[in-house]
């Protein structure tokens, strides 16, 4: 085998190591140990796993090993260390949901997710840190501490998909799956300057996941390149309908449209951004167009800046069904953090009429975002108006404007696409003067995996964002 050293093993792609892994330059046994050693030397500092499987984990690279000595591949994914957030079902590994409810909870079956990564020959690492019951965007957990962000640590991870961006991010793992409900898998994966999918609503099994708001609530990757996305999504997505086209990571080249017209919405996604995410979000939309040879067509959606509001108040009363269907609210209201408890309180409180109301707002939302898909393949938005605030940070002025909490900044740009249910995709698109790295958002249309994908991959393709990584020093 050839040499490599265990800080260029984890930095290699999926797709890098699955090729490695096919010749026989490297073995699944060494990734795994490099992984472990990652995280033995950083976890400390960053917070980023809730549990680490390291035996288990050992015993699975050995058998991969031996099976891919015998030609028995099953798949890009076979010996590759990845890790889950901890809302994610585990056989015989506590899933703790970042809560101290659960902090003892160890299922007795895997949730689909987990199954199908399983059945992928995907290697489970451990699970990582989150915000408490994914009820939050910034992944300060006040029972297992926050996770810190790698590219300057007194910041945010981003949530609640924080500690799974992190790992991806510094080499803790390959890859990992997170959930998004308002923007907690693309939100970090902006944050921490890696990809995020979140997919079209349905397209990932939700079973065996702890719900925030079941009508929101998305399953998806996030991974060091598009490519890898596509190759994780591919193992955890449902089948499509029989008239739509599957994304293939092979085929992401080949599948990208001749005609490419891109959707720049004219109101609410480019209103009150950080002078540098504006910045670098119109250069990466430039560079996109240009690239690619396509025409942007200036899109008015008017509907979008007034369905935030509903849409939050859907997902409050949706979790507090749940929390409240299982006995944990309020009979255990003091063991919640206080942020979870307060949107709890929230919850509660709402009355029938503005639930009926959020769901009118949304139907309208999708229709709007439905006929904006009739005269565009994709829509370019930031994914966050903002760079990683300070951990601690409560309220933040954006571009002059009234103060707000960071909560509803970070969550401005991407709780339409869980609102309609329709896919979108953060890419890496540059740095602040800090060093701090920031997103391009893409949304498609229902089902538009493929094209979304080719098109991000078009992207990353004329750019080296992806390339950056976190020194860990």
């Amino acid at each position: 085998m050839a040499s490599h050293s265990q800080d260029e093993l984890v930095l290699l792609t999926i797709e890098q190591a699955a090729r490695l892994l096919r010749k026989k330059e490297i073995s699944p046994v060494e990734l795994v140990e490099a992984s472990l050693a990652r995280i033995e030397r950083w976890n400390p500092a960053l917070n980023v796993f809730l549990t680490v499987v390291a035996e288990p984990a050992r015993r699975q690279a050995r058998a991969a090993e031996r099976e891919l000595r015998r030609g028995k591949s099953k798949g890009p994914l076979h010996g590759i260390p990845i890790s889950l957030k901890d809302n994610f079902w585990t056989r015989g590994i506590r899933t703790t949901a970042g809560s101290k409810i659960l902090g003892d909870f160890v299922p007795q079956a895997d949730g689909e997710v987990a199954a199908r990564l399983a059945a992928a020959g995907a290697i489970l690492l451990g699970k990582t840190n989150m915000h408490e019951f994914a009820y939050g965007i910034t992944s300060e957990n006040p029972h297992y501490g926050p996770v810190h962000n790698p590219w300057l640590r007194d910041r945010i991870s981003g949530g609640s998909s924080g500690g799974a961006a992190v790992a991806v991010a510094t080499g803790m793992s390959f890859a990992s799956v997170g959930t998004d409900t308002g923007g907690s898998i693309r939100v970090p994966s902006a944050l921490c300057g890696v990809v995020g999918l979140k997919p079209t609503y349905g397209m990932v099994s939700l079973f065996g996941v702890v719900p925030l708001s079941a009508s929101f609530d998305h399953a998806g990757p996030i991974a060091r390149s598009v490519t890898d996305a596509c190759i994780m999504f591919e193992a955890i997505a449902e089948k499509y309908p029989k008239d739509q086209k599957p994304p293939d990571y092979r085929k992401l080249r080949q599948n990208r449209p001749r005609r490419i017209r891109l959707g720049w919405p004219a109101n609410f996604f480019f209103e009150r951004l950080d002078s540098e995410v504006r910045r670098l979000v119109e250069a990466a939309a430039k560079t996109l167009a240009t690239s690619t040879g396509a025409r942007v067509v200036e899109l008015p959606l008017p509907r979008t800046a007034d369905s935030v509001d509903d849409g939050t108040n859907l997902i409050v009363a949706e979790a507090n069904h749940y929390h409240e269907s299982q006995g944990y609210y309020p009979a255990r209201a003091a063991e919640y953090g206080e942020d979870v408890r307060g949107h709890l309180e929230w919850g509660h409180q709402l009355s029938a009429v503005r639930y009926l109301q959020g769901i009118e707002k949304r139907r309208a939302l999708e229709d709007e975002f439905a006929a904006a898909f009739e005269r565009v393949d994709v829509i370019v938005a930031p994914t966050s108006p903002i760079p990683a605030p300070s951990i601690g940070t409560n309220d933040v002025r954006v571009a002059g404007a009234r103060e707000t909490t960071v909560r509803a900044e970070l969550l401005r740009m991407t709780r339409p696409a869980n609102l309609t249910g329709f896919p979108a995709i953060s890419v890496p698109c540059g740095f602040t003067r800090q060093g701090l790295p920031v997103g391009l958002q893409l949304i498609g249309p229902r089902w538009g995996e493929a094209k979304l994908l080719s098109l991000a991959l078009a992207y990353e393709e004329v750019t080296e964002w992806h390339r950056s990584h976190p020194q860990l020093a």
